[in-house]
């Protein structure tokens, strides 16, 4: 896990200062000593209700000067101690590492494991972590800022991070094969609002131990923030897609019209729609290379991702949304050239909702940004009416870390996005998209079909079709004339007699 990438929105805002558990115990429970708790499925949420009564409490961030202020290199230099792997002995599916305080992880992280239906803390000791510089203060009391759960993902006799909770309330995964790359969070508010936004963060952990032979680990969070508090419950199963279950509880504070449920985080960098500005070797460079929606309605929509040169926000309205996710379909070492890197094995993540969320949409935020090392799209499900103080708001979902979409389609898919100049004509702008999938097995010939394009302003023409022998597809051209416009919405469909054969494409198209 590269931990130095996208620190800037991972610091996240402070937690709060101990909170009382029942009998007047206190939740900072890695320097004290703290009986067992009983604990079960209600535990958290009556927590994050009883702290969304009462106002915010940022907590200290205290630590030793050379930990507060080491580097990201003294970070990774520290050393978690494997004799101290929860259930590292106890010949389970699943155990748990930890993360140490510092750099930009200061704010202290309660974790507890329930066994038996009581909560026991997971404290920090003088042997928990270790490094070889020896300018750190590496002692005893300073406590964990996060957890990596490990699983043998890849090989039976191999134990390795499947996921992974560290900073705010970020966490990421992968399936089976796969690097890690774009990042879910607890909750968004104010994302891409010229108010600034405001990140919550997971400020305890409850990990319930798993039964002999079990492949599924529950974890329970505890998030806070000046504007709400939540209570979340996963059940994470690991494998050749990585199944996320998440039942999440919200308190709010104050009410709250820019919230965002189920955000998913990226970087997308460059491709062959979006070269401007960038004077790279590579081909490409994204965690995600698109957004996708199928809308309660039962249409497919795929909009590719740009770097755009200003902040851009787009919102797809919508209710009972089927799901939505940042995809990255591209799977080829080539497509990315990258040795280091290897963009090809980032997972997509798709979520699904489990109920009907109602009326609301599925907003995009596009963050200009000058290279790869931050995150700069954040995808999200914004309800249509605000988060009321006072009241609680109730999400289910499922996450789908893994190569695609989990269900199959009928439809041609979207194969790739180019986007270039026109020499004849510089007030054109040329694209090129190429279809692929099941339509193509039994009809390939261009003459079948027809490619249904629209823009919100501006014109298009020179449309053409041709066979892509390659893909076993068809290759669309066509130019967009945008004139003195500065936007261009395009819609574009390929079509047969019958009607659509393909999902729809849309584009934001800026100078």
């Amino acid at each position: 896990m590269k931990l130095h990438r996208r620190e800037l929105v991972k610091a996240g805002m402070s937690l709060g200062a101990g909170l009382a558990l029942a009998g007047g115990r206190s939740l900072r429970a890695q320097t004290v000593d703290v009986a067992p708790t009983h604990f079960d499925d209600g535990t958290v949420r009556s927590l994050a209700q009883a702290l969304a009564g009462r106002s915010y409490r940022a907590p200290p961030k205290d630590l030793p000067d050379s930990l507060a202020h080491m580097t990201f290199d003294q970070f990774s230099s520290i050393q978690f101690n494997p004799e101290k792997t929860l259930w590292g002995q106890d010949h389970l599916a699943f155990d748990v590492q930890f993360f140490p305080r510092g750099y930009l992880y200061k704010q202290q992280v309660d974790v507890f494991e329930v066994e038996n239906g009581a909560a026991h803390p997971i404290t920090c000791t003088a042997d928990t972590f270790s490094s070889r510089d020896s300018s750190l203060n590496i002692s005893a009391g300073e406590g964990f800022s996060g957890l990596r759960i490990r699983y043998a993902l890849n090989r039976p006799d191999v134990m390795e991070e499947c996921a992974v909770f560290l900073g705010a309330s970020y966490f990421r995964a992968v399936a089976k094969g796969q690097n890690y790359g774009l990042s879910a969070r607890g909750f968004a508010k104010d994302t891409g609002t010229p108010t600034g936004e405001e990140f919550p963060v997971f400020r305890a952990f409850w990990l319930e131990k798993p039964a002999t032979g079990s492949q599924s680990l529950v974890l329970h969070a505890l998030m806070d923030s000046p504007s709400l508090t939540g209570a979340f419950r996963f059940t994470i199963r690991p494998g050749e897609t990585t199944l996320f279950d998440v039942q999440s509880t919200f308190f709010p504070r104050v009410d709250i019209s820019a919230g965002g449920i189920a955000p998913l985080t990226g970087m997308y960098y460059f491709d062959s729609n979006d070269r401007v500005h960038v004077n790279d070797w590579r081909p490409a460079a994204h965690d995600s290379e698109a957004l996708q929606i199928w809308t309660g309605a039962g249409q497919n929509i795929y909009r590719p991702l740009t770097n755009p040169t200003d902040l851009q926000l787009s919102s797809f309205s919508d209710a009972g949304p089927y799901g939505y996710g940042l995809m990255q379909r591209k799977r080829s070492f080539h497509d990315y050239e990258d040795l280091a890197l290897h963009y090809e094995r980032r997972p997509s993540l798709w979520v699904e909702p489990v109920g009907n969320w109602g009326r609301g949409s599925v907003n995009l935020v596009e963050i200009p940004t000058p290279s790869e090392v931050n995150d700069n799209i954040v995808s999200f499900w914004r309800p249509q009416s605000p988060m009321k103080a006072g009241q609680s708001y109730n999400f289910t979902y499922r996450m789908y870390w893994g190569w695609d979409t989990p269900w199959p389609t009928h439809l041609a898919r979207i194969h790739d996005t180019r986007v270039g100049a026109v020499t004849d004509h510089p007030d054109r702008v040329q694209f090129v998209l190429d279809f692929d999938g099941e339509p193509f097995r039994t009809l390939s010939d261009p003459a079948s079909y027809h490619l249904v394009a629209q823009t919100s302003t501006g014109s298009i023409g020179a449309i053409t079709l041709m066979p892509n022998p390659d893909i076993n597809g068809i290759r669309a051209f066509f130019q967009l004339t945008p004139g003195e416009t500065k936007l261009c919405e395009l819609q574009v469909q390929l079509a047969n007699m019958q009607g659509p054969v393909s999902e729809t494409w849309l584009y934001r198209w800026t100078p």
